[in-house]
């Protein structure tokens, strides 16, 4: 078998917390890149998907485990990757061939020998005559084509790409997909591997020859398997459609196989967040979660998640959000990538927006531990009032700093929604609730103190 450009040999990475625990954002993971091979990597929002592709590529340091580059520590080598991101990340005070010269430059090349080969790729991507303009002047389309080609001149052997398409309308996400393959397949470019990192699911299935599907919470390989269809693929095909249900299902199915939590070296405890108390509010407003459940409904109670996005012209990851956060609150059941609506859903759908709110509360004081904690925190404490520090401390155990501000976000919105609190952004302080009519809650334990001497006397 032919020996892989880059391999991973249980890589990790997590993140210090306190002296007890780290938060593990991806579990020990074994993963190669061999020559000949476009590899896409997909999982849902939170997998890790980048993290991996930037331990990988050399931006990251993973915080356990090795990355080799041809068999050798990818630290004590000279790789020759390239990263296509997202973003364009171009130079607004530089023209297209400067852009595409920055990278020749900083590696030293000599100014002729950086102009011959900035020509040539910029006439590769299709910008021939484009060479003087400035990023402004350019579409989106066309400025990502500056971002592959400012990739493609320094001849990468692994071509890495984290999300490319997504900022781009469909037609031209199409576009420039069917030109890289071309590409690719003739080998116009000297690249021997590309590393997709990608949300969309039929994108993965259209050009890679191998498909890595993450899980989350932490971040490990679900499935790992080789597409066989022949190039060029149709979306239509049956064997292409049965592939993208294949997937979908793969990302909606839950984990049921525990990890072992592992002990570091140093006796401090890397935390599987599989096994916390808290569990990942999915980050969807309440409005989105009605929607979606009138939009089930009409389709009689039951739908294929995937198919619905694609009706909807939504990207399967911005539905997964929703769709999570209605499994979470009971409203919704799924498996095997298909939602069926509860019996509790349905109520929450069809009433009126009082009654919605009503159920709304229920359902996230029986199925959201942080919600539960604050409202029961509020309704002990003797002015009603607890500042977000309270929480934040107590999440950031388990989550990092920016995920317990994401998470309590959230918690705020459902909330403030299902009126069990009000929110003091400017002091970020929670205060209860009082409904029209009523008088603040007594302490929880003042109240159950005088029951019991009422019992006892």
């Amino acid at each position: 078998m032919t020996d892989p450009i880059i391999q991973a040999r249980q890589v990790e990475k997590y993140y210090a917390q306190s002296r007890e625990a780290r938060i593990q954002v991806i579990a020990p993971t074994d993963l190669a890149i061999y020559p000949g091979e476009i590899v896409a990597l997909l999982g849902p929002s939170g997998s890790g998907k980048s993290t991996l592709l930037r331990m990988l590529s050399g931006l990251s340091q993973p915080s356990a485990g090795s990355v080799l580059w041809h068999g050798k520590e990818l630290a004590s080598v000279e790789i020759n990757v390239s990263i296509v991101f997202q973003s364009f990340a171009l130079f607004p005070w530089l023209t297209v061939q400067e852009n595409v010269e920055a990278p020749l430059r900083a590696r030293g090349m000599a100014a002729q020998q950086r102009y011959r080969r900035s020509l040539k790729i910029l006439d590769t991507v299709g910008l021939d005559g484009f060479e003087a303009a400035y990023p402004k002047e350019l579409s989106g389309g066309m400025r990502q084509r500056v971002g592959f080609a400012r990739a493609l001149v320094v001849e990468p052997e692994v071509l890495f790409m984290d999300e490319p398409f997504s900022a781009l309308d469909v037609l031209t996400a199409d576009n420039l997909r069917s030109e890289l393959l071309e590409l690719w397949q003739k080998k116009t470019i000297p690249t021997k591997a590309i590393f997709l990192v990608t949300h969309n699911i039929d994108e993965a299935v259209l050009l890679a020859d191998r498909i890595i599907v993450l899980g989350r919470n932490p971040g490990h390989v679900r499935t790992d398997f080789k597409v066989s269809l022949a190039q060029p693929r149709d979306r239509k095909a049956h064997a292409f459609t049965a592939l993208v249900d294949y997937i979908y299902k793969v990302l909606t199915r839950p984990d049921v196989t525990p990890a072992a939590v592992p002990v570091l070296a140093d006796g401090r405890r890397v935390r599987d967040q599989r096994q916390m108390r808290y569990e990942m509010l999915p980050h969807a407003r309440p409005g989105g979660i009605a929607g979606l459940l009138e939009l089930i409904i009409d389709l009689g109670g039951r739908t294929d998640i995937y198919r619905l996005a694609d009706e909807l012209a939504f990207e399967i990851d911005d539905l997964f959000p929703i769709v999570e956060a209605a499994q979470l609150l009971g409203f919704l059941k799924v498996e095997e990538g298909d939602a069926a609506i509860t019996p509790e859903g349905r109520a929450y759908a069809e009433s009126e927006i009082l009654k919605q709110k009503q159920l709304f509360r229920k359902a996230a004081l029986d199925h959201v531990l942080l919600l539960r904690q604050i409202a029961r925190a509020l309704a002990n404490k003797s002015d009603h009032s607890v500042p977000e520090d309270f929480f934040l401390d107590m999440l950031d155990e388990q989550f990092s700093e920016d995920e317990c501000a994401r998470q309590l976000e959230t918690a705020i919105n459902w909330g403030r929604y299902a009126e069990l609190f009000d929110w003091d952004d400017a002091r970020r302080r929670f205060t209860l609730h009082v409904h029209e009519g009523e008088e603040p809650a007594e302490p929880i334990a003042e109240r159950e103190k005088e029951q019991e001497q009422e019992k006892a006397g």
